[in-house]
């Protein structure tokens, strides 16, 4: 085994294979540290592409149960083969790896296979092994985010990872958690057949994304035929044979619900399956960060400068054990970046630009400040708003649901954020975040050709609306 390189990557998700591809583009000699089987890290695993895999199946097998007959095609007897399903997941995942194993390859990088550990400004230990480096980069991602008094037995009581490998439909699940990875998956089990509760600590779903876009998706799935319990505490979990009894108290419910009489007392829910989907933590134990004198923040979180340098020299830091969100687009970023500084170039990331998406049906994609943020800043903003149900080509997909939202500073017309419900919304949210990133304002938008007819003239329209003057409504 080779013991000496330029740059020691352990973690072999989005962020770190990322780095190392562009570390070796850059003359680089290479090496990643990965203890699971496969290279990808959660995303490509048992996160990002899986996930995806199954809302794309489901939402197919959904539309050819209820919705094709709107186009006129009529279908016999639609019936689930979650066997199927779950193979095309499998192969996806399988072809997706099996790429970043070619592309190590491509780029002479050195797979280190085993759990990596720091022993040394300019060492890394993997196993009994011991490889000096000049440079390391951890990019470890995170993990689930336990609760208290609900222990996560991947059986009845699961993760994310184990909502992804049921053998059969549940006939309740009850999702512990009302953000993006909870929605998903709770969508994937309601479209195939499920009755799905989600739980909610805090009074809105999708908590951080603009107050407009949390209140329309609840009316969307509560519509779609999910059940969200808002303002509410799970305290515990007990897993009975074949059945999991949750018990649940009132959380501190807002003003507005009081007023409405919501809050509620005490009580018990019952399921057969229930997904734990609170968040996930960073990733730092075992990599021996202590030893070599590392500093972490409050959250666990590794603190790193402007460079994604640590507090010690020579030891950097990207992705989700770094502050920010945890989102594999963003790691994918920093990992370019900062390879890139380590080769004596110059870098940065604008996180104002980097888009969120949440592939529910309709999708919800954001990029940039919320208007709570703005006010909340102080800063004068104008906002631009039209919806899909006037959209000819929403109308001719009976995809009406939704509007694109665009914030400007009310004085230059700059966009300063954007806020999409709709379908393919986290394909629409890239024009605006390129928009953010090169300093664009409304105008330049509005004033830009759009083909037609397409979703995307949701967003020029959305841009003329900013001066009040759309077309089209």
């Amino acid at each position: 085994m080779e013991n000496s390189f330029d740059l020691v990557v352990i973690g072999a998700g989005p962020g770190g294979y990322v780095a190392a591809i562009r570390a070796a583009q850059l003359g680089m000699k290479v090496a990643v540290v990965e203890k699971s089987e496969k290279l990808g890290g959660t995303c490509l695993n048992v996160g990002c592409i899986p996930s995806k895999a199954l809302l794309t199946s489901s939402e197919k097998y959904l539309e050819a149960l209820k919705h094709l007959g709107t186009h006129g095609v009529r279908v016999g007897n639609v019936s689930l083969d979650l066997p199927a399903m779950m193979a095309h997941k499998d192969k996806v995942v399988k072809d997706n790896t099996a790429g970043i194993e070619f592309l190590f390859k491509k780029h002479k990088i050195t797979w280190l296979k085993g759990k990596g550990r720091i022993t040394g400004a300019n060492e890394v230990t993997v196993g009994n092994d011991k490889v000096q480096t000049r440079k390391i980069l951890i990019a470890t991602g995170s993990d689930v985010m336990p609760l208290p008094g609900v222990g996560v037995d991947e059986k009845r009581i699961v993760s994310s990872t184990g909502a992804l490998v049921f053998n059969e439909v549940p006939k309740h699940l009850v999702v512990i958690g009302g953000g993006v990875i909870g929605l998903e998956l709770g969508s994937v089990w309601m479209r195939l057949g499920a009755q799905v509760t989600v739980v909610e600590f805090l009074d809105r779903v999708l908590p951080g994304m603009d107050g407009e876009i949390s209140v329309t998706m609840k009316k969307i799935l509560e519509k779609q035929g999910m059940k969200l319990k808002l303002s509410t505490k799970v305290t515990g979990a007990e897993a009975r044979g074949e059945a999991v009894k949750l018990s649940l108290e009132a959380a501190a419910p807002s003003p507005e619900a009081l007023a409405k009489g919501e809050g509620g007392n005490n009580e018990t829910l019952e399921a057969d399956r229930v997904l734990v989907s609170i968040g996930r933590r960073p990733y730092t134990e075992g990599l021996g960060l202590e030893s070599v004198g590392v500093k972490l923040d409050s959250k666990g979180r590794i603190e790193t400068d402007a460079h994604f340098q640590s507090s010690v020299a020579g030891i950097y830091a990207i992705g989700d054990v770094i502050a920010g969100p945890m989102l594999a687009h963003k790691a994918e970023d920093e990992g370019v970046v900062c390879a890139e500084i380590m080769a004596g170039q110059s870098g940065h990331i604008n996180y104002d630009a980097i888009p969120n998406v949440v592939y529910t049906e309709p999708e919800v994609a954001s990029v940039g400040k919320t208007e709570e943020e703005l006010r909340s800043a102080g800063v004068e903003y104008k906002t631009g708003k039209f919806p899909f149900t006037a959209n000819g080509r929403a109308r001719a997909l009976a995809a009406t649901e939704g509007f694109v939202k665009i914030l400007a500073d009310a004085r230059t017309g700059r966009v300063l954020g954007c806020h999409i419900v709709g379908h393919e919304a986290g394909t629409l949210i890239a024009e605006l975040a390129l928009g953010i990133e090169f300093g664009a304002s409304a105008e330049d938008i509005a004033r830009t050709c759009h083909a037609h007819p397409t979703l995307n003239e949701a967003v020029k329209e959305a841009a003329l609306a900013v001066d009040n003057r759309p077309i089209h409504i």
